[in-house]
């Protein structure tokens, strides 16, 4: 992987979504979903282009919100690729799917804050190379505007990585995923992102980005199995018969294809128009793409393991990893449902109060 990543970085191929970046020219949200579609075909490329989530849109975050002490800090050794991130916000204890729960507890202190809780899930926590948390956390008596955002070493006192975790036995060995607990883990004030109460908005410009990052790889990841699935069923046969010449797998290759190409488009339409407004205004097509790839990939890689039989719950093929990775994508970066509620909430203001008349139902 190091010298894989030497040549990617003295070709040109590095982070390149982030600006300014003295080691690639920047591709735009568009231009970099083609290259993140060729990388999310195999679980460990992105790495070599120093692509990989989480660090990717820790990068993107860093360069739109941190001050110019913090990026010196950390975002110039994770662009350089000497360092991993992590970004903790989910929490065990708590419906992380709400963000207004988070409920960390960070004490102003005249040393800077103070901070105690616990954190799971957490993308790249468990990677060796892990120098930075970018934290979540709520700001002790400061009312409704508490949430913020801290920049805490990984290997500060009180940080613990408590273990490391996997997803319906799957484990991500580029991002190792890890529980942590924070006791009293003392920061300085240099150490926060924007302002007090300003957590989520900072989180904001790295979710959009992280949410369609994730569809683009996720479109890689369907052709991988697609073409495995043709693969699988042109080489068996059962029944005196191709397994290929069965309509019900030719129905399954089929679907696939048709499921995979509207979700390309749709994140396509997303990249495109994030190239062009800002990521407040792009929410909902950042939505339709995050809920429509995931439940297709989800979809291609359950028949793709019907198609390998019991070969496709085995370590030999990359078929369970992918399933039980299209089934995390449905819960992380928010689950369907939430999305889905938003999305409901929008078109419910949108109402058009004499349609029922025009469509001659009223």
């Amino acid at each position: 992987m190091a010298s894989l990543r030497r040549e990617a970085r003295d070709a040109g191929l590095w982070a390149h979504p982030v600006l300014p970046n003295p080691y690639s020219e920047k591709l735009n949200n568009l231009e970099f979903s083609a290259c993140a579609e060729i990388m999310g075909r195999l679980p460990w490329a992105p790495a070599v282009f120093n692509c990989q989530p989480p660090d990717l849109p820790n990068m993107i975050m860093l360069s739109e919100a941190a001050n110019s002490k913090q990026k010196e800090e950390w975002l110039n050794p994770l662009l350089t690729g000497d360092i991993r991130s992590a970004f903790a916000m989910t929490e065990p204890d708590v419906a992380s799917s709400d963000a207004r729960n988070i409920s960390l507890r960070i004490i102003k202190v005249d040393q800077g804050y103070l901070l105690n809780g616990r954190k799971w899930y957490i993308s790249g926590a468990g990677h060796q190379d892990c120098e930075l948390l970018i934290v979540i956390g709520a700001l002790e008596g400061a009312g409704s505007r508490r949430h913020c955002c801290l920049l805490v070493p990984a290997k500060a006192d009180g940080v613990t990585v408590v273990r490391k975790q996997g997803f319906m036995g799957w484990e991500d060995h580029c991002a190792p995923i890890a529980e942590l607990t924070f006791e009293n883990v003392l920061v300085n004030k240099s150490a926060l992102v924007g302002a007090e109460g300003e957590g989520f908005s900072v989180a904001q410009c790295r979710l959009g980005p992280a949410r369609i990052q994730h569809a683009m790889r996720a479109i890689g990841l369907g052709e991988t199995l697609i073409e495995l699935m043709v693969a699988r069923s042109a080489g068996r046969a059962a029944f005196g018969r191709q397994i290929s010449e069965f309509d019900t797998v030719q129905g399954w290759i089929a679907q696939s294809r048709v499921k995979l190409e509207q979700s390309r488009l749709l994140v396509q339409k997303a990249a495109w128009k994030l190239d062009r407004e800002d990521h407040s205004s792009v929410w909902k097509d950042v939505s339709y793409a995050k809920i429509a790839v995931a439940q297709s990939v989800h979809w291609i890689a359950d028949h793709a393991l019907q198609c390998f039989g019991a070969a496709g719950g085995s370590e030999d093929w990359p078929i369970h990893g992918a399933l039980a990775w299209a089934r995390a994508f449905r819960v992380f970066d928010g689950p369907d449902e939430v999305h889905l509620r938003q999305i409901y909430k929008a078109e419910s203001k949108s109402e058009n109060p004499d349609v029922l008349f025009e469509y001659g139902l009223a």
